[in-house]
């Protein structure tokens, strides 16, 4: 065999760029399922089904276009071992091939164990750049040597003018950059009206096998499968995206960082899990969502705000992730090491907000980024919660978890445990901001507005205690010395009073 062709999970691009210049005669192409990528952190029942039927699937039409194809699925006793790794090198000791050709993995974890595995085998490696991506490797080393903080809005403009997304002549779209101040706004007391249905994709054959498979494979792994309707080819994901950029672009950008209790999808695109998957292309989603906007049928400022997230946030921290890692994995700037809470994985907490969007995640394997920043997040953050624990569950419990994607976005921005490498200030916030911003808090034991006593919110008093904690450091920063001065205007009795009871609650998360 010249080559052997390693097709990875999240590499389903509906144009391999590792099949380029493909020969029948003497390459050939191989697909792993592996326990080990749904164990190495506990994942959730849906992430892994997602997985394993869009491999599936695009298995079935990789055969259909006459490539031979080796699958080793679960099951499969002839190519035995947990590891993705341990089931490649059998495959490298059976075939002997000259050169083990892939794109880039998109975990640095899988990425140096592949290496490893095809020097153990005396096999050349040929890693690719995957050209899904904008933004290759080399560019953003470029762009970002010498920068002490890294900013998404430089970033994200130079993008902008690079592709010529959102722009006229040389000058940006409606004259602004940034359409943010136009895209936070709340619901209020009357909640999010009526909602657009979101198109569902109810599991077909492949899919309903994989999910038995899944159910015996993986027992008492968390989540559920009752939900599960997520896209798993590149027919399904087009029709996502169309259905978005139809039904919920034009009122995306209003309400994008609100949040009501049983409605986990608002105007969300949905589309992560396709992009992710590589079933989408980036290009072919920031074109549909610009044309809708230039033909009338979206706002400029909603236009804005989901192709900042697509051209912008996406590709700066896939470009961050590779560039800081492997140190991002284990930073802990506030030296956190409180044990996650058990109900993280079960929704069992007094805490209206946590139960409600850990409950939802669990059922659909997905929460939209707000309840995942300043919910989830930011409890991680203000109990101080050892950021590799928040990071693994994380990318244990979302369909659309991939390294590059969570990590930098966990670690980074809602824990702040690189130490504001691309953030300028800790994402902390009171529960005044949850109730702002949902009806979470409704009904809830704990009040909102107490930062003492029993009732008091976890979320508000942990967040005083935060601020108590590191008050000197926030206090000489622009962007927080708000936070510090609000904190100054407490007498001194009650702040003692927080911290004493905030350590206590801090010693025994799981009872909140």
């Amino acid at each position: 065999m010249r080559q052997l062709i390693l097709l990875l999970g999240d590499h389903l691009h509906p144009a391999p760029p590792a099949l380029e210049g493909f020969d029948p005669a003497q390459d050939g192409i191989v697909m792993i399922e592996a326990t080990g990528e749904g164990t190495h952190v506990w994942s959730h029942v849906a992430r892994i089904t997602l997985f394993l039927s869009a491999m599936r699937h695009r298995a079935a039409e990789l055969r259909a276009a006459g490539y031979p194809l080796q699958y080793l699925a679960l099951g499969d006793a002839a190519h035995a071992g947990a590891a993705l790794t341990d089931r490649l090198a059998s495959v490298l000791a059976q075939h002997r091939p000259e050169r083990l050709v892939l794109v880039e993995a998109g975990d640095w974890r899988l990425m140096r164990a592949i290496e490893a595995t095809a020097a153990a085998a005396g096999v050349t490696l040929r890693v690719l750049d995957d050209p899904h991506f904008l933004c290759s490797h080399a560019e953003f080393k470029t762009w970002a040597r010498g920068r002490k903080r890294l900013l998404m809005e430089n970033f994200y403009r130079r993008m902008r003018a690079q592709e010529r997304v959102l722009m006229d002549g040389d000058e940006p779209a409606g004259g602004t950059w940034n359409f943010d101040a136009e895209n936070r706004k709340s619901f209020g007391a009357k909640g999010p009206g009526a909602l657009p249905v979101v198109r569902r994709f109810l599991p077909d054959a492949l899919t309903r096998q994989v999910m038995a498979e899944v159910q015996q494979h993986f027992p008492g792994h968390p989540g559920q499968l009752d939900a599960f309707d997520w896209p798993v080819c590149r027919a399904d994901a087009l029709a996502a995206l169309e259905d978005f950029i139809r039904v919920r672009l034009p009122a995306f950008g209003d309400h994008q960082d609100a949040m009501w209790s049983q409605e986990p999808w608002l105007w969300h695109s949905l589309l992560s899990t396709s992009l992710n998957l590589k079933l989408l292309d980036p290009r072919e989603v920031i074109t549909a969502a610009e044309a809708a906007w230039r033909a009338g049928a979206a706002p400029l400022a909603a236009v804005e705000g989901f192709i900042r997230q697509i051209l912008g946030w996406r590709e700066f921290i896939r470009g961050v992730y590779w560039f800081d890692m492997p140190g991002m994995k284990t930073a802990n700037h506030y030296g956190h090491h409180n044990s996650l809470p058990a109900w993280y994985w079960t929704g069992d907490t007094h805490m209206q907000c946590m139960r409600n969007v850990v409950q939802t995640t669990l059922k659909h394997g997905y929460a939209h980024h707000i309840q995942r920043l300043m919910i989830t997040g930011l409890f991680g953050l203000t109990a101080e919660i050892d950021p590799a624990a928040v990071a693994d569950w994380y990318l244990a419990v979302y369909v659309d978890a991939v390294e590059w994607v969570e990590l930098p976005n966990v670690a980074g921005m809602a824990l702040f445990a690189n130490g504001g490498r691309f953030t300028s200030k800790p994402y902390a916030a009171s529960g005044a901001y949850v109730k702002r911003m949902s009806n979470y808090c409704k009904g809830c034991r704990y009040r909102p507005e107490q930062r003492v006593g029993l009732e008091a919110c976890p979320l508000t008093q942990f967040y005083w205690n935060f601020v108590d904690r590191h008050h000197a450091v926030l206090a000489s920063e622009p962007r927080t010395a708000l936070m510090a001065k609000n904190l100054e205007r407490l007498p001194e009795a009650e702040r003692a009073q927080i911290r004493n009871e905030a350590q206590a609650r801090l010693s025994q998360l799981d009872t909140l």
